[in-house]
Formats: structure tokens, sequence, C-alpha cells
């Protein structure tokens, strides 16, 4: 088979960020009219080999890139998107890219409206052309027509609903003239189940018109019913590329999160725990992007419970909902207690502590020093390191210091001494005196989100070790969140998995992949028990 089979080429595509190799050796081939479908969970490699694809100012400003990438069999460079545009590669996007108050002509015709000549462009030039909305209508309406949408071309797109604005965006890719490959970026993640069979009869049809479509997806039923063939990416590394034909709904599940799992060893723990230290009932959160519909989960004392799931599912709004730091309503018990929701100092005075995702923005003071940030949650909502004169306070800079230095030695956070500003700390370093913050509260539960975002291999296992050892030792019950499926499996007793806003299930962490790869997917209750 010659190059020239192939319409898109992507050849052992290779990108590293500040020596952390995101994409290693990905290929990629897609043919005219072919359906291909990229399988992988969140921090797999697909978003940034999308990147590369249309030039995105992120991949050129980091370095660039290795491999070659093709159209025809001709090699290509692209260094931003108008160059992608020119070579007729096209994009779905997830996040809509629609101009509200423009009509849905407007919106699919813009940067290539039809003009046509009036008197006073006849006098003054062509830039005083009027719009030629007639025909631009009927090349809308053809456009509409082939997505199925019934809807009047001349409407504004504010108040439209979801499902529709996303129809309208693939009649805007489609309706330009020289596209010869069109990305769907999880189309399918906001329409409901009956828009979402739609817009798969709609790639079809696309695909029948020559059009070759990259379909980035987790929903693995739907790689199944429209894919011609399926790519898996792990770990920034190609898994396999197949057919439906060759594979089935467990078989891609566990290709797509398997890998070696190595457990820390805790000790002779007894595994069966009835003491419910949390209970959560028909919680909801408004956490934009991490929303969550409905949870209900117990979490027993001295365990590390693993919420897990894909990016936007919700599993992030739980705690953050907990905490009182995004709008949340449902019932919230510690110990038998009821929990006031929307109330961060309620949830610290009923013995929360909370390691936040976002650490550089919520979870430090960066210009301050390091004591500073371990001592001033505690100074604020215990009067911990503090020493009152009537009605007058005080910090106690000695107390503040000795217990610095406690906790730097206890978490082996790698410093000057404590007076170091915690900006000047590695990523690693200022993730410890996050959870030295955190334990200056002296929690009864920890909760932790994304411990080990952004900091590197070594200062990754610091961190997990930190945690066991809260746990093994001090007898700390944690629920720990994570993007990284392994991290979770390896230190965690249960696992929680999130999608859709909703717990999929509870596994253990010596479940099989196929499980976990279910549950991530939003499969699991619909093939379980099934043969594969």
């Amino acid at each position: 088979m010659v190059a020239s089979d192939f319409v898109l080429e992507l050849n052992n595509i290779s990108k590293q960020y500040a020596g952390n190799r995101v994409l290693k050796n990905v290929t990629v081939k897609v043919k005219p009219g072919e359906i291909h479908a990229v399988l992988g969970e969140n921090g797999a490699g697909k978003s940034t080999l999308m990147n590369i694809l249309f030039g995105m100012s992120v991949i050129h400003s980091t370095g660039g890139f290795e491999g070659e990438m093709m159209i025809d069999g001709k090699p290509i460079s692209v260094t931003n998107p108008f160059d992608a545009l020119h070579l007729g590669i096209g994009m779905v996007h997830q996040e809509f890219m629609l101009i509200p108050g423009f009509t849905i002509t407007e919106n699919i015709k813009i940067n290539r409206e039809h003009t046509v000549h009036n008197f006073i462009s006849r006098v003054g030039g062509p830039a005083l052309k009027s719009l030629d909305r007639a025909s631009m209508n009927k090349e809308a309406r053809k456009a509409l027509d082939t997505v199925g949408l019934g809807i009047d071309e001349w409407v504004k797109v504010a108040g439209l609903p979801v499902g529709y604005m996303q129809f309208v965006e693939i009649a805007r890719e489609i309706d330009k003239t020289n596209i010869k490959v069109l990305v769907f970026d999880e189309p399918t993640a906001v329409l409901t189940e009956s828009e979402a069979a739609k817009l798969l009869e709609v790639m079809r049809t696309i695909a029948k018109s020559g059009i070759a479509i990259l379909f980035i997806t987790h929903r693995l039923d739907e790689a199944m019913a429209v894919a011609d063939q399926i790519t898996i990416l792990r770990d920034g590394e190609l898994v396999r590329t197949l057919s439906p034909k060759e594979t089935n709904v467990f078989n891609l599940a566990e290709l797509m999160v398997g890998r070696e799992i190595h457990v820390v060893d805790k000790g002779n723990r007894a595994t069966a725990r009835k003491e419910v230290a949390m209970s959560i009932r028909q919680l909801r959160v408004l956490m934009p992007g991490e929303e969550v519909r409905h949870v209900d989960l117990d979490v027993y004392q001295g365990e590390i419970l693993g919420i897990g799931g894909l990016g936007g599912q919700g599993k992030i709004g739980i705690a953050n909902g907990i905490m009182g730091l995004y709008p949340a309503r449902g019932e919230v018990s510690m110990n038998g207690k009821k929990l006031s929701l929307n109330d961060t100092r309620a949830a610290y005075a009923a013995g929360l502590a909370f390691v936040s995702e976002d650490r550089r923005g919520v979870g430090l003071l960066l210009d301050s020093s390091i004591e500073t940030n371990i001592a001033f949650t505690a100074m604020q909502m215990r009067e911990r390191f503090l020493w009152k004169i009537g009605p007058m306070s005080q910090i106690s800079s000695g107390e503040v210091r000795r217990h610095a230095l406690q906790m730097i030695k206890t978490l082996d956070i790698r410093c000057t001494g404590p007076t170091q500003l915690t900006r000047r700390l590695s990523g690693g370093n200022q993730q410890k005196v996050c959870v030295a913050r955190a334990l200056a509260l002296n929690p009864t539960v920890l909760l932790v989100s994304e411990p080990t975002r952004g900091i590197d291999v070594g200062a990754k296992k610091l961190v997990m070790d930190t945690l066991v050892k809260l746990n093994t030792e001090l007898g700390m019950t944690i629920i720990m969140t994570s993007s990284e499926l392994a991290e979770l499996r390896s230190i965690c007793d249960r696992i929680a998995i999130v999608c859709g806003g909703k717990i999929e299930g509870v596994l253990e962490p010596t479940a099989s992949d196929a499980d976990f790869g279910l549950m991530m997917a939003g499969e699991y209750h619909r093939y379980r028990g099934k043969e594969a």
C-alpha cells in the first residue's frame, strides 16, 4: 500500500513539554471517507496530537514536535490553524465556536461570505459591496439539510438548544469546499441519546461523501458503532490500531486503561469497615465544567477512598462542593452529624481539610514564606499559632517556626528553610506545603484533589508515600480525587468512578482493567454480565 492511499498521515509524532514526553512515536493513518476513532484516558495524548495537527501556538512556543505529517502523500507544514484550514483540515470543537448574535447562515459562512456590487460599491470600490444573502442562505440551507437540521437558516444562534448548536458547527465545517479531513472532538458529550444517534448518522453521511473523519471520543459503544478503524492511545503511546470487527467493548476498555499496577503495602488492616466517617446523599454541585448531578457515597473510617473518572465528568466537583467552594445541595454527614453546605468555615469546623487541585491559584500564597503558608489556614479557622491579650491577638512566631520545621522534616520538603518563598519551590515541594497546610488543621478527613498534577515522577512518589504514611500511621481518612487511575489503584482501598456527574460504581483497586475502562466510559451497567 502506498502513502497516497491515505488522505492524512501522522507518522512517528513525538512531543515533550519541559522534558516530559507526552507523545512517543505515535502513527495514525486515515483513508478518504474513513471514520477513524481515537480513544484514550485524559492525558493519553489525544489533545496534544490534535494541537499538532492544527498548528496550535502551544506546540510551537514549546519547541515544536518530532515526526512528519502528510496530506495525500505529500509532507505538510502546519504552523497555525489557518494553514490547517487551507490544507482542508476542519474541526468540530467540543466547546462551541459560534457567535450568538449572528444568524445560523452568518455563522456558517463567516470569513467566506458572498458579496455583490451595489450602487455605492460601483463608485467607492469593492470594500463597500453588500452581502449576497440569497446565495449564502442557499448554501447554508444545503449544509443544514446534510446534517438533518430542519431549522430556518436566518434564525439567530442565541437561544438555540445545545444539540442544535452542535449541528450548526458541523454544517459550518462541511460547507467548506476544500475540506478533506474533519476532526470531531467529543461531539456527543453535550447531546441527548437521540441527538447522539442522529450525529453518528450524520458522520456516516459525511464520510460517504469522501471526507475522512477523526472521531475523538471516550464512548466505546459509539466507536464500535460508527468507526472503520480505532486507535487507542495510553500514556502518550500508541497501544493498537484495529477495526471494530477485531475487537469488542470489553477489549477496548482494557486496552484504554490497562497498565501494570504496583499496589502499596499498607500492612495487615481489616478490609471490612463498617464505621462510616462521611455519608454523602443526593449531592449536587454547580461547578462549571465539573458539575455533580447526583452522588450517593459512603466513606469508611480509616480508608483511602479514590474518586476517579474522565475530565469534565464531575469528579473534581465533589470535594469542591463539600468544602463550600461552589454552590451545592444535598446532604453530607460527618460521623452522623449533618454538615452545613455552602459554608467553608463550617466544613473546616467539622474536621475537614482540603488540598485543592489548583495549588498555585487557590492552595498557596506564592509570595509568602513556607511557614506562613503552613500556618495561615489554621490561624484563620482554628485560631492556632496565636496568643491573645484581651480582644487583641498576635501571631506566635516561635510556634509557627517550630511547627514549620517539624513539617519540613516530616514531609521532606526540599527548601533552604522555613522563610523561603513558596514560589521558589519545585512543583512537588509546593504540593507538600499544601499537604502541610491541611495537616495543621488536625483534620478528621483529608480531601486531596489531583495531588500529583504537574509534578515530576520522583515528586509524585514522595507525595503518594506521604498520603499512605498519614493513613497508615495516623489512621487518617483520606478522599483522593485524581485523573491518574494507576495512582488511585496503587494506594486506595476502594475507587469510586464518576461519569456524567454521578457515581458509575465503586471498585476494588484490583478489579479488572476492563471494568475500570467500562465505568470511565459510562458503559459498565450496559455491558456488565454480558459476554465479551
